[in-house]
C-alpha cells in the first residue's frame, strides 16, 4: 500500500495538541476531506490510542485546526476546528476548542499567511464553528512567533511566552442564545438519580454545570478515579444528554454540550501529586469531554463557566466561594492544578436578559513538528 502526503504542522495550544493544516491544502468539507484527517490521526481506532495516527487517544489530543483567508471582514483569518473521536470514525466541527485557538496565530505568523514588524501583536481571528470573533495577542521576534518565555500553565509542563485570547460576544455561540432555555436552573428527572438540577449555559461552548454531590461524588476527585467508575459515566452521559435536548442540540453530538461537575472551592490533589488549597481558588470543576473525564479543563468549558458564575440564580453563582475577591474574574480548581479567568457580563440596559462582552484567557503555544503527514492511498 502505498502513501501520499499533505503539508501539516504539528503544535501545542494550551493544554491540547493537534494538526494544523492550510485551507488550501486540504478538500473542501465534507466526506473527502473527513476520511483525510481521520487517517491522519488514526481513527477510528477500537484499542483507544490511535497508534496507526497522529492522535494521542485522548479528547485533547485529538484535534485538528484548519486555516483560511478570512470571510468576515472584521478579521483577518478563518480558522476551523474539528474534534476527532477516537474510536469512531467522526469528526465534529459544531464548537470551538479555546486551547488549540492559542496556535491560530502563532501559526500564522510562522507560515507567512500575515506580515507583522516584532513586538507586541494583535490579530483578529474568525472561528468559523461558532461564527464568533476571537482577539489573540502575542510577542513577535525576527518575524517569528515567540515561544519561549515564564508564563507556566498547570497541566503543561515548562513555561512559555503568554498569549492573551479574547472571545468576542462569547454568548450563544452554538445555540444562539446565553440562555437557551431562558432559564437560570432547569429540573430533569433522570434514571438513578432522581431530580437533577442543572445550569443551561452557552458563552463559548454550550455547557450542562451540574452540582458534584447530587450525583454522588465529593467534587475533587481525580480523573482516575472518576474512569473507574463506568456505571456512574454512563449516567452521566445520560444526564449530559437531557442536557442537549432542552438545549435542542443534536443527541448525536459527544461534543456539546459539555457536563460540567461544580462543587465549592476544595482542597485537592493534583495530577502531579500537588496540593491545591481551597483558598487558592473560586470554585472546584470537573468536565465531561467526548464521555470521558479531561485531566484538565477544556478552555472553551471553562470559558463558559467564568461567564455563568456571573449570572444571578445559576448554581456556578452560587457554588463560587464568597471569598473571591473581584466579581469579572474567577479561579477554577481542576484536576491539573488551577486556572484563572476574567469576564465582562452584564444586563442589557433595559435589563431584560444577561450579556456577556467578552471572556479572556492566557495560554501559551508552541510549534512541534513541521513538515508533512502520510496519507494511506485507500
Amino acid at each position: 500500500m502505498s502513501q501520499s502526503s499533505i503539508p501539516a504542522v504539528f503544535m501545542r495550544g494550551g493544554t491540547s495538541k493537534g494538526l494544523f493544516f492550510h485551507a488550501r491544502d486540504v478538500p473542501p468539507p465534507g466526506h473527502s476531506r473527513d476520511r483525510m484527517i481521520l487517517s491522519t490521526m488514526g481513527s477510528p481506532d477500537p484499542y483507544g490510542r490511535q497508534l496507526n495516527g497522529m492522535g494521542g487517544g485522548l479528547s485533547s489530543l485529538s484535534k485538528v485546526i484548519i486555516v483560511g483567508p478570512s470571510t468576515n471582514s472584521k478579521a483577518v483569518l478563518d480558522y476551523t476546528f474539528g474534534q476527532v473521536a477516537v474510536n469512531e470514525g467522526i469528526i465534529y466541527w459544531d464548537s470551538n476548542c479555546g486551547n488549540l485557538s492559542s496556535g491560530v496565530g502563532h501559526f500564522a505568523i510562522d507560515e507567512g499567511l500575515v506580515n507583522v514588524l516584532d513586538g507586541d501583536v494583535e490579530l483578529c481571528l474568525h472561528n468559523t464553528n461558532t461564527k464568533t470573533i476571537v482577539n489573540t495577542r502575542f510577542k513577535v521576534a525576527n518575524s517569528q512567533a515567540v515561544v519561549e518565555g515564564t508564563f507556566n500553565i498547570e497541566g503543561v509542563a515548562g513555561n512559555g511566552s503568554p498569549i492573551e485570547l479574547e472571545f468576542q460576544n462569547p454568548g450563544g455561540a452554538i445555540t444562539g442564545n446565553l440562555l437557551p432555555t431562558g432559564n437560570a436552573v432547569d429540573v430533569f428527572d433522570v434514571p438513578i438519580f432522581g431530580k437533577i438540577r442543572a445550569s443551561l449555559v452557552d458563552a463559548t461552548t454550550a455547557c450542562m454545570f451540574i452540582y458534584s454531590k447530587d450525583v454522588g461524588l465529593v467534587g475533587n476527585e481525580l480523573p482516575d478515579e472518576l474512569e473507574g467508575q463506568e456505571s456512574l459515566l454512563k449516567s452521566l452521559e445520560t444526564i449530559r444528554l437531557c442536557g442537549a435536548e432542552a438545549m435542542q442540540l443534536s443527541r448525536n453530538s459527544l461534543s456539546v454540550p459539555k457536563l460540567a461537575l461544580i462543587a465549592s472551592s476544595l482542597d485537592s490533589s493534583t495530577l502531579a501529586g500537588c496540593s491545591l488549597s481551597k483558598r487558592d481558588i473560586d470554585i472546584t470543576a470537573r468536565i465531561i469531554s467526548m464521555k470521558r473525564p479531561h485531566r484538565v479543563l477544556p478552555l472553551t468549558g471553562a470559558m463558559c463557566l467564568a461567564v455563568a458564575a456571573e449570572i444571578d440564580g445559576t448554581l456556578v453563582n452560587d457554588a463560587v466561594s464568597q471569598q473571591r475577591v473581584n466579581v469579572g474574574s474567577i479561579v477554577i480548581g481542576h484536576p491539573s492544578g488551577s486556572l484563572l479567568l476574567s469576564t465582562n457580563v452584564g444586563r442589557t440596559s433595559a435589563n431584560s436578559y444577561w450579556e456577556a462582552k467578552n471572556v479572556i484567557v492566557i495560554r501559551t503555544a508552541r510549534r512541534l513538528m513541521e513538515g508533512k503527514v502520510l496519507i494511506p492511498d485507500r
